[in-house]
C-alpha cells in the first residue's frame, strides 16, 4: 500500500484563446461542482498503478506495481482506502491522523496527516468537486480525447516539493475517471476510476481505526500526539 501514495515539462495549454480557455475551464469547473460538491459520502472502485521512471524508459508493453480496490469518501474530509488485490489493507485519513493497516504483517502505522497524507487529501478535494482548485493549483486544458473526455492538469501553486502536477481525466458528463500524479522524481501514479456511487452512507466508525488486539502499531514522524 505504500507504493499508493508514492506520488508524485510544464504543459501546454491547448486551446485558442484565454477567452475560451477561461469559459471552458469554468463550465467544466462547475459541472464537477454540481456533480460531485454536494453529495455526503460516495464510493468508487479503482485500480492503481504505479510506474517509475526507470520502468517507462522500457517502453509502452511495460506494467508498474498493479492494485485494485474501492475508495470511500465521507465529506468533508473523511477517506479511507480498501485494497483487495495484490493484498489486503486499509488507509484510513481525515484533517490529523492517516493511519494504514497492514493485517497479513499485523502491523498498523499512525502518521500525521500532514506529514503523509497530501495526496489523500487531494483526493478529498476531488470527490467534493474541487470547488476551492483556484486556491491552491494552477489549472490548464488539454484538447479532448477521442471519446471526448477532457484533460485537465493541476499544476500546484505554490509548487509542492513532491508532486510536479496531476492530470484528471473528465467525462462530458463531468465524471471524474481517472487521476494522474506526477512526481518530481518522473514516477507516475495513477488511478483509474469506475462507476461512483453517490450520496453514500456508511455506518458508525467506518471512518476510525482502532487496532485489533495482537496489531503492533507503529507511531511515524516526531511528536505525535
Amino acid at each position: 500500500m505504500q507504493k499508493i501514495l508514492l506520488m508524485i515539462p510544464a504543459l501546454i495549454l491547448l486551446v485558442h484563446s484565454p477567452v475560451s480557455a477561461e469559459d471552458t475551464l469554468s463550465n467544466i469547473l462547475q459541472g464537477i461542482k454540481g456533480h460531485y460538491g454536494h453529495t455526503s459520502g460516495l464510493s468508487v472502485p479503482y485500480t492503481r498503478e504505479v510506474v517509475t521512471r526507470s520502468m517507462s524508459m522500457l517502453g509502452a508493453q511495460t506494467k508498474g506495481d498493479l492494485a485494485s480496490g474501492i475508495i470511500h469518501f465521507k465529506s468533508p474530509h473523511f477517506l479511507r482506502l480498501d485494497q483487495e488485490k495484490p493484498g489486503y489493507e486499509i488507509i484510513i485519513a481525515n484533517d490529523n491522523i492517516l493511519w494504514w493497516y497492514i493485517p497479513r504483517k499485523k502491523e498498523a502505522h499512525r502518521y500525521r496527516a500532514k506529514d503523509f497524507g497530501r495526496e489523500l487529501r487531494l483526493l478529498s478535494d476531488i470527490f467534493s468537486g474541487l470547488a476551492e482548485v483556484k486556491d491552491s493549483f494552477k489549472v490548464q486544458l488539454q484538447e479532448k480525447d477521442q471519446k471526448g473526455d477532457t484533460k485537465m492538469v493541476l499544476v500546484p501553486d505554490p509548487p509542492w516539493q513532491e508532486i510536479d502536477r496531476i492530470a484528471l481525466t473528465i467525462s462530458p458528463e463531468h465524471e471524474i475517471r481517472s487521476v494522474r500524479i506526477f512526481n518530481a522524481l518522473g514516477s507516475v501514479t495513477r488511478f483509474n476510476l469506475g462507476d461512483f456511487e453517490l450520496e453514500k452512507t456508511f455506518e458508525k466508525g467506518f471512518f476510525e481505526f482502532v487496532a485489533p488486539p495482537g496489531v503492533n502499531v507503529v507511531v511515524e514522524g516526531k511528536n505525535q500526539p
